[in-house]
């Protein structure tokens, strides 16, 4: 009996280190197949006029119960708040196969995008308001892969994102400084409606920054489509900031691949050139910080439901070959690191104060350049 239990410990031994050396190997592939819709892509309407009128519709505004944006960990300053409005593109939720786009009723999805929001969008509610639209978002798998299929779920998704932020600026203030976000497909949206809503409008004069984050960003073929500047200051106002987090060593590969597979804004396919990089802890004045420089990490439970403040010495570099931002070691923060070092899903979290107090010093700026003294 002993020799046979040593047996199967060993098979289960050489099953683990099997399973490891696949996942690394193909790590990619293994990723497409659980995440990637089976199905058809499902045609759907564009939402009802008005849709966006309906509290129900947002995740986050003013006068929402127990509102996930507004959120604030312990260890928070307590400041007054800003002037600005603010408008964030929650990421990705949906992660399940059945569908390409999430439908905005499933508990689930809903579930997910609260923590997200709690724990992303909860660094900009240092201002006036802070809105976050539920919309059918693009599917997770929809981003592995490159078929018709992806630029499908994607437009659909845009179009809800597309008319939230037209409900958003209706409601807003007419002298209002704009704050706009957004996170991974958050960003990507972001990016579209820079473009499309805000460039060469009279609406670009009140934007305080662009946070398109967790999103690679073109300066070559993307910035001057979406008509914004990258921030090379912590004071700059209209311009626009971003980065991707890695820890030592990085494999950005999947994202990389990705990204580069689609032609930019402008419509020309994208080089090896690096991606926009902003360090968030310089604002962009600098391209290296060292940890001290962090003024607090927001270090979250296991859950994601609750998160603490915490000075953990965390550095961020912008990688001048990649223009990923590299943290160094990868730091503790919970189960949630993605394959390669990725901490997306601690973008903000990494930086939650220094994000916080770059929104405020950016708005401070806005406000003396465009409000006459008193």
């Amino acid at each position: 009996m002993a020799r046979k239990f040593l047996y199967f410990v060993a098979l289960l031994i050489v099953m683990v280190i099997a399973a490891l050396l696949a996942l690394r190997i193909w790590s990619a592939e293994l990723t497409r197949f659980a995440f990637v819709p089976r199905g058809a892509f499902e045609a759907q309407q564009p939402l009802r006029a008005g849709a966006y009128d309906d509290p129900a519709m947002w995740v986050s505004r003013p006068g929402t119960a127990d509102d996930p944006a507004q959120y604030r960990p312990e260890g928070t300053p307590s400041a007054p708040h800003g002037k600005a409005w603010v408008f964030f593109i929650h990421p990705t939720s949906y992660l399940a196969r059945e569908h390409w786009n999430g439908p905005v009723d499933d508990k689930d999805t809903r579930n997910r995008t609260a923590l997200f929001v709690r724990g992303m969008a909860s660094a900009f509610n240092g201002e006036a308001a802070v809105f976050v639209p539920y919309y059918r978002q693009a599917a997770f798998g929809s981003f592995l892969v490159n078929r018709p299929e992806t630029l499908k779920a994607r437009s659909l998704a845009y179009g809800d994102v597309r008319a939230a932020f037209r409900a958003f600026v209706a409601a807003a203030p007419a002298d209002a400084p704009i704050v706009l976000a957004g996170h991974s497909q958050g960003a990507l949206h972001l990016l579209h409606l820079l473009k499309d809503d805000v460039k060469g409008t009279a609406l670009a004069e009140r934007i305080v920054a662009a946070y398109m984050i967790g999103w690679p960003v073109s300066p070559l073929h993307d910035l001057g489509e979406a008509g914004m500047p990258a921030c090379t200051a912590p004071a700059q106002t209209g311009c626009a900031l971003s980065w991707l987090s890695f820890a030592d060593p990085p494999d950005a590969r999947l994202m990389l691949d990705t990204y580069r597979a689609e032609p930019g804004l402008d419509g020309k396919p994208k080089g090896p050139e690096p991606i926009l990089c902003t360090n968030p802890l310089t604002g962009g004045s600098l391209q290296s910080a060292p940890g001290t420089a962090n003024l607090g990490t927001m270090v979250p439970s296991q859950d994601l439901s609750t998160g603490k403040l915490t000075k953990l010495g965390i550095p961020a570099r912008c990688d001048a070959r990649s223009g990923l931002l590299m943290i160094g070691d990868p730091p503790d923060l919970g189960p949630y690191v993605l394959p390669g070092n990725n901490y997306h899903v601690y973008d903000v979290p990494l930086f939650w104060t220094n994000v916080r107090a770059d929104v405020a010093k950016r708005e401070a700026a806005w406000l003396a350049q465009h409000r006459a003294p008193k």
